[in-house]
């Protein structure tokens, strides 16, 4: 399936139902996991059956049903934490589509269980619910495009996919606070304010490599 294809399928998902998540499924999802761990520095960590993250006061208001698997979104207490817990969360939310199951970011109607998961040196930037949903979700509405995106000269077509996938991207309450720039050949993209927009920059950056093969992160530089 063409990664767009799968980023169009995928939407967020608060409620699910009362089934466990088979081996064949969890083996590739951590599999998956240990990679992006290997890559990236983080320790994220899938956490199943346990209702205590979801279950309290906090996930009952953010109408969650049954949530009681998900990824912790865990790594050293350092300025591009929440960028690259974006972009190695989705990776993780798109290989979850890709084995049928649903999932919702969560950056803070979790239960106080999971602030005590960080180790010393640690931060806990967010977490993934993931499972099989009651339903597959409703696409999020899309903002103006236009302002969201600037290229200088004509548009090639590569970057007309990737700006395609990062208008799929999920982000904190769908605010769409982020600007691509094309400009001589090289792709730049920033938050441009609103609740974890660190996050959400992590998301639209791996969506656009997904969709392009072109890395924006610029992490090392």
């Amino acid at each position: 399936m063409d990664i767009l294809e799968l980023m169009e399928q995928r939407h967020s998902v608060r409620r699910y139902l009362d089934k466990p998540i088979p081996t064949d499924k969890i083996e590739p999802l951590v599999a998956e996991m240990r990679e992006c761990n290997a890559e990236s520095g983080l320790r994220i960590v899938l956490y199943t059956n346990d209702p205590s993250a979801l279950g309290g006061f906090k996930g009952k208001i953010s109408n969650f049903r049954n949530a009681v698997n998900y990824f912790a979104m865990l790594g050293p207490d350092e300025t591009l934490l929440d960028e690259k817990c974006g972009w190695y969360g989705e990776r993780l939310v798109l290989k979850a589509q890709e084995l049928g199951l649903n999932t919702c970011w969560i950056a803070g109607s979790y239960g106080g269980s999971c602030r005590r998961l960080a180790e010393e040196g640690e931060r806990l930037s967010c977490i993934i619910s993931v499972g099989f949903g009651e339903t597959q979700g409703v696409p999020h509405r899309n903002k103006q495009e236009e302002s969201r995106f600037v290229v200088e000269g004509d548009e090639p077509e590569w970057f007309a996919r990737g700006r395609r996938a990062v208008m799929l991207a999920p982000t904190a309450i769908n605010q769409q606070k982020f600007r691509f720039t094309l400009r001589g050949g090289e792709v730049f993209a920033e938050e441009t304010g609103g609740f974890y927009s660190n996050i959400d920059l992590g998301i639209v950056k791996y969506h656009f490599f997904a969709a392009t093969g072109v890395d924006c992160r610029r992490w090392d530089e």
